[in-house]
């Protein structure tokens, strides 16, 4: 026995180790999710403003189109002008070559001439300015195709920039996720292990507890309800003053695990009663099959009940001295869990040791396990009503708020008082 406990104590040890791991594992998984889900986000909204980019040089290509057909344009216009300003520049230029002889001899007025010249002065003024605005708007759109064609070179160094981020993000993040996946097969890893040695754990405390099992007879007195409750919170965690609360508020500590169907026994109160009458038809194939395979009357084995005055069955069909119902002991794990810790087949709930170690098992499974006085409060409750809650409706129409703190709880902390005071060593 003193070398499986040690065997025992190694395993819990690297199971501690290995959960500790695969915790850490996890946690560096949920950052590397993290830091992928910010990497994905950051590359969507890279690409959006790329897009955006692309967009933007788009639109500007065609500006820069637009503008430079209007310089084309204009230019014409220029070119135009120019002609136009040179045609009257030569007339200008014909006219004042000639005498004033010829003037006087070939035009009637003498004022239609000077009319005529001023008339050509004016036009070639006017297209001068003409021309020096076409010249002005024709620098202005230049200006502005450069400042567009600027504007695009930027657009095009933002988006060769914003690309470069995008590879570097999308690199970190299969480096990141490269990273996951290698922690998750680390974590799969030490979960596989953690799981490995928690069943030869089981296997040693399923030896430790054939090692130190109980009597297999109802104890008497208290020092041996003690033993056997001790026994079971070692292997449930459970501290055994609310094991032993639990079944002598359940069965008076074994001595009354039910008065029908219990034909069997020396003192029935109602050997009359079948089980079909105290439970429900959902549980009587459990029932039958428990029953089987123990070698069990189903007929003659007792079960709870109660009988009001006028022999009205109101409830019952529970087994043994933890009170389990037959489905609850056969369908939720219970059975199992006890013939693996105590390596003996079938589990009976009629046994002590089985009843009082399933006990313990169900309590554990609702809390108990911690010690905490509320999470024990809860287990009490949910053993009674399958929940914690003792103010749920049907934990308040069975009464749970006085089961748990009036009937159980008082009597779980007498014998914490008597292991306490070193009354039952």
């Amino acid at each position: 026995r003193e070398e499986c406990e040690e065997l025992l104590k190694k395993y819990e040890a690297e199971i501690a180790r290995y959960e500790k791991a695969a915790s850490e594992s996890k946690q560096k998984k949920k950052t590397l999710s993290s830091k992928i889900w910010t990497l994905e986000r950051k590359i969507k909204r890279l690409e959006l403003e790329i897009r955006q980019s692309k967009a933007s040089i788009k639109e500007i290509e065609f500006e820069i189109a637009d503008t430079q057909k209007s310089i084309e344009k204009t230019s014409k216009e220029i070119e135009n002008s120019k002609k136009n300003l040179l045609v009257i520049l030569r007339q200008i230029y014909k006219e004042d070559q000639r005498s004033y002889i010829e003037i006087l001899f070939t035009e009637k007025k003498l004022s239609n001439f000077f009319t005529y010249i001023n008339n050509l002065e004016n036009l070639n003024k006017k297209n001068q300015e003409i021309l020096a605005d076409i010249k002005s708007f024709n620098e202005l759109l230049k200006k502005e195709k450069m400042s567009l064609a600027e504007d695009k070179e930027d657009l095009e160094k933002a988006i060769k920039i914003q690309l470069l981020q995008k590879k570097e993000s999308e690199d970190s993040k299969e480096e990141y996720s490269f990273l996951k996946k290698k922690t998750e097969a680390e974590y799969r890893q030490y979960l596989a292990k953690k799981k490995e040695l928690e069943k030869k754990a089981s296997k040693i405390m399923s030896r430790i507890a054939q090692l130190s099992l109980a009597g297999m007879k109802t104890p008497k007195t208290p020092e041996e309800l003690y033993k056997l409750a001790s026994w079971a919170g070692k292997l449930t965690g459970v501290r055994p003053a609310l094991i032993l609360g639990i079944i002598e508020g359940e069965s008076a500590l074994g001595a009354n695990v039910g008065q029908c169907n219990c034909a069997s026994q020396p003192y029935c109160k109602h050997p009359e009663i079948s089980y079909k009458q105290v439970m429900s038809s959902k549980q009587w194939p459990a029932f039958l099959k428990i029953t089987k395979e123990l070698g069990l009357d189903p007929n003659t084995v007792p079960v709870s009940c109660v009988v009001n005055k006028r022999g009205i069955v109101q409830s019952g069909g529970a087994m043994g001295p933890a009170q389990f119902m037959p489905s609850t002991w056969l369908n939720y794990g219970y059975k199992k869990k006890v013939e693996e810790l105590t390596g003996i087949k079938p589990a009976n709930p009629w046994r002590p040791a089985d009843a009082f170690l399933a006990a313990g098992l169900y309590l554990a499974r609702f809390g108990a396990a911690s010690q905490n006085r509320k999470a024990e409060e809860g287990a009490v409750t949910a053993y009674l009503c399958g929940t914690t809650n003792v103010n749920a409706r049907n934990c308040r129409r069975a009464g749970g708020r006085w089961y748990t703190y009036s009937y159980i709880m008082p009597k779980v902390d007498f014998w914490q008082r008597q292991i306490d005071q070193g009354a039952l060593k």
